[in-house]
């Protein structure tokens, strides 16, 4: 990752046409991803399983082992994707992540409540407005 930090498109279908809030939510997951990857790799003798390598030997299987087990979603924990097993991906119901993603969408429609700014960013908020209106009309009508 070359250290971009502008995301442009999120949400965007059509090449931009049209605006989807399901993708909004995919694309959310996905930038998540790419922000815990941009964080590194920790290189430690726990993360690289020296002792399970020891325990286990070279050229043997690692997936079951606990450790590989406790750190797994160390690289990413998304709550939108499913990494289940097919089998109980299907008992689950076996849903998409685009249905996934409308059920996050109709949460958030009827559960997310905004939080009021502060009265005190509101009040320079406004007034950095006002500063910007008259200079506007001070423009418009030649003075500068």
């Amino acid at each position: 990752m070359s250290g971009a930090n502008t995301i442009y498109g999120a949400g965007m279908v059509e090449l931009g046409q049209t605006f989807s809030m399901e993708q909004l939510v995919i694309d959310n997951e996905i930038i998540g991803m790419n922000f815990k990857v941009m964080e590194g790799v920790p290189v430690t003798d726990e993360t690289l399983g020296v002792e399970a390598i020891k325990e286990i030997g070279v050229g043997r299987d690692f997936i079951g082992h606990p450790s590989t087990m406790a750190n797994f979603e160390n690289a990413s924990n998304p709550t939108l994707l499913d990494r289940s097993m097919l089998g109980e991906w299907i008992a689950a119901g076996s849903t998409s992540a685009t249905e996934r993603a409308h059920e996050v969408v109709k949460d958030v429609l009827a559960n997310h409540k905004v939080e009021p700014l502060p009265e005190d960013v509101m009040k320079n908020i406004k007034k950095i407005l006002k500063k910007a209106d008259a200079d506007f009309v001070k423009r418009r009508e030649g003075g500068e």
